[in-house]
């Protein structure tokens, strides 16, 4: 009888976890249940001219494209800053008007729920 209670806690759990799995696999790892997509935070000015300043940082915890708009909109919500993420990279390009410390890119990514591994400064 104990045999039989473990096979089918075993057999919940198989199930339960390919359902997850299979959700994740249509609706990516950030998905709702529905589905839906983070919406992208456009920036007005996206000429490259207007940035002189810029930054590039590895990223962990990356792993789709509601993944990539979270870390964008975190950067781009910091005034004067226009940015956009290499998935297949896992890093960020932040382009800015003004200088902005590393820290504070950082901190932004952190609070977005992303691990910084290294940031650089890059003129």
């Amino acid at each position: 009888m104990a045999n039989v209670i473990l096979i089918v806690l075993i057999a919940f759990a198989l199930i339960f976890g390919a359902r997850s799995y299979a959700k994740k696999l249509r609706h990516g790892c950030c998905g709702g249940e529905s589905g839906e997509t983070v919406k992208r935070v456009r920036v007005r000015d996206r000429d490259p001219g207007h940035y002189p300043h810029a930054a590039r940082l590895s990223i962990e915890g990356m792993t789709c494209t509601n993944c990539r708009r979270r870390v964008e909109n975190a950067l781009c919500g910091i005034d004067g800053v226009w940015a956009r993420v290499d998935l297949s990279q896992g890093t960020a390009l932040a382009r800015m008007k003004t200088p902005v410390p590393l820290e504070t890119l950082e901190r932004a990514v952190r609070q977005a729920g992303y691990a910084v591994t290294k940031a650089e400064a890059l003129r």
